[in-house]
């Protein structure tokens, strides 16, 4: 799509807006009840699609995108007329007689960019949000998930009206060019060298943003933990999708005392989960290009490869890796995995993971396994982090009751559910002043009795 359509099509979606047709919270329901439709029908297709792109398997598809697409999507619907409404509040005596109340405002045209490692949910989910709030949407999905890229256009095209909602396929140059307009609210999910391009150009025109972005997100192991679950719950984790996931675990902080026992539960564990011949379990994703593949590989040190390590060129796929003996100067600690790889590193004690982990970027996520409660909440009250889960890895982002997000390096604002409106919406604040008092202290001129009537009421 060329500037020009980009910017004709922004132009349709502002005048659509501009209508008040976005505002009524029965027009907004009768869109998500549409979109509903449509994301049952192309479900199918949804997941072939996945399956082409990532070689993702039909209950993990269902498990991590149009399952959890259709669970935001009935939240939202369940709960949008009580969050649309006005909100009272309190009003000081100095604002006598007046009634005080905050009014949810949809910002108006938002621009939502979505990755390739869930192309599906990380593109809908936040849509939803945005139709709720009372937005209309461009939606730009990566250009490295082509086939699920095709599905969504097609389905939300079939949905929505294009002034209400409309994809934009392709890659940079299409990315740039709507870079280039004048969005109300940016929604972007991906990598961090992206999101500071994002930023930058929302700040051309004051836009403000959401970012997604990752990080690497540690796992904290100490000598208490049951080391059989921790490692069932880790190997689910970090192998979902080839590792390719935003919030899943990057490397471990182990207790030297249960350290190596550790590695032989999370061996045996793979064995169970994944098998033997990682390549030939059809339930085992594999990395989305080559240029990700390569990179994944080269972060894998031999020497200290204590599982898998193999790859296959041909079906992109990185056997499950576990690396032992890993200092944060290895190559695999400078960078965002994203990938089948987990290094292990030892600490004496769990308490110092939280100098470690405090002393660089703030992870997206952050994971604690151990059986005593004082260091689980000693540990996630002191790391600075987005989220996390105690005893268990990632599902923290699989409720739409709770807010999803990052902070500093790893993103800025939250979504899902009532996170996700709020994202979508400016509050407005409003007094509304009855007429038939008037008390005169504000007015000038002033004078010593009013004077202490102000300093009365607002000491």
């Amino acid at each position: 799509m060329t500037q020009e359509e980009i910017r004709r099509l922004v132009d349709k979606q502002r005048a659509w807006f501009r209508t008040g047709a976005t505002l009524p919270v029965e027009a907004r329901l009768e869109a998500l009840g549409h979109l509903r439709a449509a994301m049952q029908k192309y479900r199918p297709r949804v997941q072939d699609a996945l399956m082409a792109d990532l070689k993702k398997c039909a209950q993990e598809g269902f498990m991590c995108e149009t399952g959890l697409a259709l669970s935001e999507l009935s939240y939202v619907e369940k709960h949008l007329k009580k969050w649309a409404r006005d909100k009272r509040v309190p009003t000081p005596l100095t604002n006598f007689a007046a009634r005080s109340f905050i009014r949810p405002m949809p910002y108006g045209v938002t621009l939502i960019m979505s990755p390739w490692n869930y192309p599906y949910l990380l593109s809908i989910e936040p849509a939803i949000d945005a139709i709720a709030a009372g937005n209309t949407v461009i939606l730009k999905p990566s250009a490295y998930s082509p086939e699920t890229s095709k599905v969504i256009a097609e389905m939300l095209a079939e949905a929505l009206p294009e002034e209400l909602c409309a994809v934009v396929t392709g890659g940079r140059q299409e990315n740039q060019s709507l870079l280039s307009e004048k969005f109300d609210y940016i929604f972007f999910t991906g990598s961090q060298a992206v999101g500071r391009e994002v930023l930058r150009r929302a700040a051309e025109h004051l836009t403000p943003v959401t970012l997604e972005l990752g990080g690497k997100s540690p796992v904290v192991v100490d000598a208490t933990a049951n080391l059989p679950l921790t490692a069932r719950r880790l190997v689910f984790g970090k192998y979902l999708n080839s590792g390719q996931t935003c919030v899943a675990p990057d490397y471990v902080l182990c207790e030297k005392a249960v350290k190596d026992e550790l590695i032989r539960c999370i061996a045996a564990e793979i064995k169970k989960q994944i098998g033997d011949s990682p390549f030939e379990n059809p339930e085992y994703s594999r990395m989305v290009n080559r240029k990700h593949y390569d990179r994944v590989m080269g972060l894998i040190d031999p020497e200290k490869t204590v599982c898998g390590g193999e790859g296959n060129p041909d079906t992109l796929q990185i056997s499950p890796t576990v690396l032992d003996n890993v200092t944060f100067d290895d190559a695999v600690m400078q960078e965002e995995i994203f990938g089948p790889v987990l290094p292990v590193i030892a600490i004496d004690r769990a308490e110092e993971a939280i100098e470690i982990i405090n002393s660089r970027q703030r992870p997206l996520a952050l994971y604690v396994f151990t059986g005593d409660r004082r260091t689980a909440k000693k540990i996630t009250t002191e790391c600075a982090f987005g989220g996390g889960c105690i005893n268990d890895t990632i599902i923290h982002l699989a409720t739409s009751s709770m807010g999803f997000g990052g902070m500093g390096e790893s993103g800025m604002g939250q979504y899902h559910g009532k996170n996700g409106f709020d994202a979508f919406s400016h509050y407005k604040s409003i007094v509304d002043k009855k007429t038939w008092i008037d008390v005169g202290m504000r007015y000038r001129p002033y004078t010593a009795f009013g004077g202490k009537l102000v300093e009365f009421f607002l000491k």
